[in-house]
């Protein structure tokens, strides 16, 4: 439209055109204000997009700079979940003493803790003598008496030594009767690996090196140059692949005894493997996710701990059914769908799922906050924050329960926390109290699908409330894998499933996972028969709670 019409065009105009000037301008106006609409609308989406992935910038800056910890204090700085009074009230806790509040106060030492942390350790005297001629030169002769010695202890450290064991097998021949010619040799101790140099001393110590300690056989390699050891890490890969098949048997069995309890817990992590195995038609593992899965013995379990590692090509519902296609009993998991699987294809299983995974995406969400924004404390995230916490505070002091108590208490004072708030869930769903993409809709929702499996340990008093104990027992593996990366093949990735395996059985144990290393390749080589198998039934007197141990597989404490 051009310049505007003047009062006097406008005058001097008819009827009909005045209408067509005002309709042309009405429906220039709508669509004026359609396209206001229309940029204001994405200009809102914009802003969303915008937050979500601030919220995600920040979260990832958490997770790769910050700490780890879901607690509540660390997400807004308050001392806990409850009210400061509330937290730190003790009644049975008495009235300190006037010099600790308004004096210097030294914390009474414990007696004999020194003794206690050296005993059991080889003692070797040093004795301050002052002899009779010293004490006449000094008192004067007559003039002295024996006063109660001083004795103090200081701890010595010795790097490791290396022995060259030479064996000297006697040979004998007939020289007449009935055994003319024929040779007698003296009786030797079957070799760990033939013709190889390593004894179990040696190969216990890699193994300790490489799977409890985190260290790669390329720093065992140097460390071992430094002592004047000349020892490659391809010669430690073959052994350390041979030890793993000496531990299949004891793997196998323990895996049988796993099976018999009535609680287990799962858990899986990804693991990078260059090559596939090509005897079994596997492609090179680099081109899809393998998988380490663990599965232990449930958390209130203590008498006899279990936990198995596992390798996988991938996280198939199939893997986990297979290892627990005969088993009947309760798996504790996180809310992966390929449990639920487990669960409906395998009837003698039900699925408990995860509180901590649970809560995760609404403590991100906090985070995703930050811990300056006045929001925080009135956010819809941090709500469900305190009602999960409030669920862990009444489950905490059933720890140490029987089955039976704890079962009873659960139903007295946490059954109704769980109740109120997936009751509090429901109400923000059907409010639409958050926005619909996002870290808390996503915990909401995640909540409600998991509801079925998120109440099972209500059911028995041996069903722990979250999988903690199973990313306690993979921790050590995500360790080492920082460490060495990845693993060269299948082969290789399963040879560490199976001595992780040990090394952690060993360790909820409450064994020294050298000693332990040690006694098996001590043991396990006299085991086997001319073909080199191992029936893993006759193996009950080397588990790691087997009463037949050595003493020195023990820890002192």
């Amino acid at each position: 439209m051009g310049a505007g019409l003047t009062a006097e065009q406008l005058n001097t105009m008819d009827h009909a055109a005045l209408v067509a000037i005002i309709l042309a301008q009405q429906s220039q106006l709508e669509m004026q204000t359609q396209l206001l609409k229309q940029q204001a609308e994405k200009t809102d989406l914009l802003s969303q997009q915008v937050e979500y992935l601030t919220r995600q910038v920040r979260i990832a800056n958490q997770n790769r700079f910050g700490r780890k910890s879901e607690r509540m204090d660390v997400i807004d700085g308050q001392l806990s979940l409850f009210n400061e009074a509330e937290a730190l009230a003790d009644p049975s806790a008495g009235e300190p003493p006037v010099e600790e509040v308004v004096g210097p106060y030294r914390r009474k030492k414990q007696k004999g803790k020194r003794e206690a942390d050296l005993a059991g350790f080889p003692a070797e005297p040093h004795i301050h003598a002052v002899t009779d001629e010293e004490a006449d030169a000094y008192y004067g002769k007559g003039n002295w008496r024996r006063m109660p010695d001083e004795t103090y202890r200081r701890l010595r450290y010795e790097p490791a030594s290396y022995t060259v064991e030479e064996h000297t097998v006697q040979v004998l021949v007939g020289t007449g009767g009935d055994r003319q010619d024929e040779f007698l040799r003296g009786e030797r101790p079957k070799d760990l690996i033939k013709n190889s140099i390593v004894t179990p001393s040696l190969g216990a110590a890699i193994l300790n090196g490489k799977y409890v300690n985190s260290m790669p056989l390329y720093r065992i390699e140097q460390e071992l140059e430094r002592s004047g050891v000349s020892l490659s890490r391809q010669t430690m890969s073959n052994w350390v692949l041979r030890f793993a098949e000496y531990f299949q048997p004891l793997w196998e069995r323990m895996h049988t005894e796993l099976l018999s309890l009535p609680v287990t817990q799962c858990d899986e992590t990804p693991v990078l493997v260059v090559h596939g195995d090509p005897s079994s038609g596997e492609k090179p593992a680099l081109s899809s996710k393998s998988y380490m899965w663990v599965h232990r013995s449930g958390e209130f379990y203590k008498d006899r701990p279990i936990i198995l590692y596992e390798y996988q090509t991938g996280r198939s519902h199939e893997h986990p059914k297979a290892f627990y296609r005969d088993y009947k009993g309760f798996l504790v998991t996180d809310g992966l769908q390929q449990y639920h699987l487990v669960e409906k294809e395998l009837p003698g299983i039900t699925n408990a799922n995860c509180w901590a995974h649970a809560r995760r995406d609404f403590a991100d969400a906090c985070k995703a906050m930050g811990t300056k924004n006045q929001a925080l404390k009135t956010s819809v995230a941090h709500q469900a924050l305190e009602l999960i916490g409030a669920i862990y505070a009444a489950e905490d002091p059933l720890k140490d329960l029987s089955r039976e108590e704890r079962l009873e208490q659960r139903q007295i004072t946490v059954k109704p926390l769980v109740e109120a708030f997936f009751a509090w869930v429901r109400e923000q769903l059907e409010r639409n109290t958050v926005p619909p993409k996002g870290k808390t809709a996503e915990g909401l929702n995640y909540c409600l699908n998991q509801e079925k499996y998120l109440r099972v340990f209500l059911t028995d008093g041996d069903i722990p409330i979250d999988n903690s104990a199973s990313e306690r027992a993979i921790r050590t593996f995500c360790i080492g894998k920082k460490n060495w990366v990845l693993h060269n093949t299948t082969r290789g990735a399963r040879a560490s499933a199976i001595i992780y395996s040990v090394s952690e059985t060993a360790k909820a144990n409450n064994l020294k996972p050298y000693e332990y290393f040690k006694h098996l390749l001590s043991e396990l080589p006299n085991r086997a028969d001319e073909d080199e198998n191992i029936d893993p039934s006759g193996l009950d007197d080397l588990l790691p709670w087997s009463e037949d141990l050595p003493d020195e597989c023990y820890k002192r404490r």
